[in-house]
């Protein structure tokens, strides 16, 4: 029973690795093409659910009772202050500088996909992570419930500038990343404690 809950945990963080590897192409192009910090900054973020699911895939390959579970999740509590830091000076330059993104209807596509696509993939890894009662693998649910969150929060600045020219609404929603990213680490570092 163990051994079949480990291979599902482990094909999850498969399915999520590919799809922020493709994520990431997909957003560099669309957020370098409109100008977007939205876009840039949820880019980053899928670097970073790459790393958290990194080390979940190494954490769950590893002897039961290991001291990695405690390296996991402290490297996934820095890459979110990583992620915050990013978020806080890309938004304030932008905010500053009056900087306009342009429309992206890939991003606006790709953001919505997404929305979905992260809400699955948490449910499963939720269920699996409390069925194995693997503290990473739920702490990395959390972090692609919370992904899929703000992908529908990045979806809807985008798609506000998209629509109705409202391009202050672009770098808004990337702050909310920013308030994530900060909570996320600090769960995760408390988490290692």
């Amino acid at each position: 029973m163990r051994e079949g809950l480990l291979r599902r945990g482990l094909r999850l963080e498969y399915l999520t690795l590919s799809w922020n590897v493709v994520g990431v192409v997909v957003l560099a192009l669309t957020a370098a093409a409109s100008g977007s910090v939205a876009l840039a900054g949820f880019g980053v973020d899928s670097l970073i659910e790459i790393v958290a699911s990194s080390v979940v895939v190494w954490e769950l390959r590893g002897e039961e009772g290991s001291r990695r579970e405690r390296i996991a999740l402290r490297i996934i509590a820095v890459a979110f202050g990583v992620l915050a830091l990013y978020i806080a000076m890309q938004a304030t330059v932008t905010l500053a500088g009056g900087a306009r993104p342009h429309r992206s209807t890939l991003g606006v596509a790709w953001l919505a996909v997404t929305v979905a696509a992260m809400w699955l993939l948490a449910y499963g890894k939720h269920r699996t992570g409390d069925a194995l009662q693997n503290r990473v693998l739920m702490t990395e649910a959390r972090v692609t419930v919370i992904d899929g969150a703000l992908a529908a929060t990045v979806l809807v600045g985008v798609a506000l500038n998209a629509a109705l020219g409202w391009w202050w609404a672009d770098p808004l929603s990337s702050l909310v990343i920013l308030v994530y990213g900060v909570r996320e680490a600090r769960h995760a570092w408390g988490e290692a404690a």
